[in-house]
């Protein structure tokens, strides 16, 4: 038997469902001899963590959600009359080593969104609307608060991204984890019409990259980041940096969300003429934006066009990393490429900018070989 202690779909009131059975091998009475709590996993816990997220979860449903008191399952009526051929995409990702930084600041409300992001950015690029996500929380003991936490972040970036948080799992593992101790994954679905499906076959050269700016290190590459900052004690989490600008400890910059562009995004789709997205992630600008475009035009940015934030130069300092390395592991301010051909480039920019989101015009397509060149200064 599995240690899970909360499981499934959201209920009609919104919750997630929780399975208290015996554990198979006990052979009798909990409370008369071994137990499944005294065991590590306490079921009463995960109760109370599903009540406490309940009116959150809650927030987050469309109308396609279907209820199902008790369901091991979460429903969802597809909407087929908006779609002349929809196709389904999906996406499953983590926040990885990001959650070594929120378990040692205590502060677990800000990691949820970062995996909504990670997910439903990914989902985006197709052109795919999310429509909903599920989310799995391994993690050593549950603390009904640690958990309301992780999924009310997770429940806010969904509402942002406009899904559904249709159903979750919390498996405590006592012995695999300490009780501190989380990981968090979650897989999302989107969909697309076939016709509109967005990618390296509509681009072409000429066409102008915006770019979006990143809120920081969004959640890739923090590896680097706690060795290069963090490793034999050069600077410490609880500590304010002059240099990054703000009256904020080095963890809490470090904590700075993952943007959500998605909805922006769906919405510049249906305003303008857009050929490609690339969401800049782990591989930086140059390893995501060469997965979008084809073989015949290469991709020229420019580094002029922006100023990354402060925290990639702190790393680059401190942690003596190289601008080439930076620029292979992080987004170094650009969090999501935008292609579109050059006529459309003013209208997509004023239209991020009139939701919060910065853009701007970075490079542009070239004829060439599929490669991503990053200059200093715009070719004339």
């Amino acid at each position: 038997m599995k240690d899970v202690v909360t499981s499934g779909a959201p209920t009609q009131s919104g919750a997630r469902v929780t399975r208290t059975s015996r554990d198979a091998t006990s052979g009798g009475d909990a409370e008369a001899g071994a137990s499944y709590r005294a065991a590590g996993v306490d079921i009463e816990a995960g109760d109370r963590a599903v009540e406490l997220m309940r009116s959150k979860v809650k927030k987050t449903f469309r109308p396609e959600v279907v209820g199902n008191i008790g369901g091991f399952a979460g429903l969802f009526a597809f909407d087929t009359d908006k779609y002349k051929k929809p196709v389904l995409a999906s996406s499953t990702d983590g926040v990885g080593t990001k959650l070594a930084i929120a378990q040692q600041m205590n502060i677990h409300d800000t990691v949820g969104i970062d995996l909504v992001a990670m997910v439903v950015d990914d989902l985006v690029v197709c052109g795919a609307e999310p429509l909903f996500l599920q989310d799995y929380i391994a993690i050593g003991k549950v603390v009904p608060e640690k958990v309301a936490d992780i999924v009310g972040g997770i429940a806010d970036g969904c509402r942002w991204a406009g899904c559904a948080l249709l159903g979750g799992e919390t498996a405590e593992h006592p012995g695999l984890l300490s009780p501190d101790e989380y990981d968090i994954a979650a897989t999302g679905v989107g969909v697309v019409d076939a016709d509109s499906i967005l990618g390296a076959d509509r681009i072409k050269a000429g066409d102008q990259i915006i770019a979006l700016a990143s809120s920081g290190l969004h959640s890739n590459g923090y590896s680097l980041v706690r060795h290069a900052l963090l490793a034999d004690g050069k600077m410490r989490l609880d500590q304010v940096v002059p240099e990054l600008g703000r009256q904020r400890t080095l963890g809490e910059d470090l904590l700075t969300p993952t943007t959500i562009y998605a909805q922006a995004c769906l919405a510049v789709i249906e305003e303008c003429e857009v050929h490609a997205l690339a969401h800049i992630t782990g591989g930086g600008l140059a390893g995501n934006v060469v997965r979008v475009i084809g073989e015949d035009v290469d991709a020229v940015i420019d580094r002029a066009t922006w100023r990354p934030q402060p925290i990639f130069d702190l790393i680059g300092t401190i942690g003596r990393v190289t601008r080439p390395e930076l620029e292979r592991t992080f987004n170094m301010g650009v969090g999501m490429v935008v292609v579109v051909p050059p006529d459309q480039a003013d209208r997509a920019v004023a239209s991020f900018s009139a939701r919060g989101v910065k853009a701007w015009v970075a490079g542009e397509i070239v004829s060439g070989t599929g490669n991503v060149r990053l200059v200093d200064s715009h070719p004339s």
